[in-house]
């Protein structure tokens, strides 16, 4: 399996702004966190990225990715029906090949050589079938993403051949669902935000498009995915950072200084910052 193709969903109508966010990275220079996104796929080895739209965003977007917007083939998404929707609206882009499909509400994070983006290319290229990346995550953010339901393989603990996909379970559900042996009591494994998809996802998403005037949701089609072919999850080395939930841009931000060079004095203001809050209020 040869992954050359990318995409990346901006469209949804509470993600559009979050990719033109800008933040500091690892190396001291403020990027928006479309070009974060765009360098991380670029870093895999992708040779076309494919970025849905909103109409009339192509010119934000543009600017927001600088340097890189030569890399672009920007996809509109004419009506909001949804993220599935939104990946079918790629499928002239795609063709008949596998393609590393990414949010871009979602910032990986990684203090490996290796990012994680090309940790899944690798994984999928080694087990030639789709491959989502996953992240054990606590009950409590449930509401924010897709989970997955399946076993670990014996020959890796971090693949796990996936049986079951729900979108946003709730908490008994999951337990009911999709409970992984292995993993911490009240922990699931939750989408990562990062898949590496076969052609054969585009059809069933067209199969559901064709068959639903209302929204199309991606998670449906995985679980299609799952009942026809491998399909597998790897946990990767490296956490996910969604920017779209409660301080999740903060935390992104956070995450990244600690492993760039400014760590300790990330570290330091932040300790003067506890330090000076504790003196004004006293526990």
């Amino acid at each position: 399996m040869h992954i050359r193709k990318a995409l990346i969903t901006c469209a949804g109508p509470t993600q559009r702004n979050l990719p033109l966010q800008s933040l500091v990275d690892r190396d001291g220079v403020t990027k928006s966190a479309l070009q974060i996104l765009i360098e991380e796929v670029a870093a895999a080895g992708i040779e076309e990225i494919g970025i849905v739209i909103c109409p009339g965003d192509q010119a934000a977007y543009t600017t927001a990715a600088g340097t890189l917007a030569g890399m672009l083939a920007f996809i509109p998404q004419a009506a909001a029906r949804g993220y599935g929707h939104a990946v079918y609206c790629a499928a002239r882009f795609i063709g008949s090949e596998s393609f590393l499909h990414l949010v871009g509400d979602h910032l990986p994070i990684s203090g490996e050589a290796k990012r994680c983006a090309q940790q899944l290319v690798e994984v999928a290229a080694a087990e030639s079938c789709a491959v989502s990346a996953v992240q054990a995550t606590r009950e409590s953010m449930l509401p924010y993403y897709g989970a997955v339901g399946g076993h670990r393989l014996a020959k890796a603990n971090s693949l796990y051949e996936i049986a079951t996909v729900i979108e946003k379970p709730t908490p008994t559900e999951a337990e009911q669902r999709i409970i992984v042996p292995g993993l911490r009591a009240g922990h699931y494994l939750c989408f990562f935000g990062m898949h590496v998809l076969t052609p054969l996802v585009m059809d069933i998403l067209g199969d559901l498009c064709m068959g639903s005037v209302g929204g199309i949701q991606l998670s449906p089609a995985l679980a299609t995915l799952a009942s026809r072919e491998r399909y597998l999850a790897t946990e990767l080395h490296g956490q996910r950072h969604n920017i779209g939930v409660k301080y999740g841009l903060l935390m992104a931000q956070f995450a990244m200084a600690l492993e760039g060079g400014g760590r300790d004095e990330v570290l330091t203001q932040l300790a003067e910052l506890l330090v000076a809050r504790e003196r004004t209020h006293p526990a």
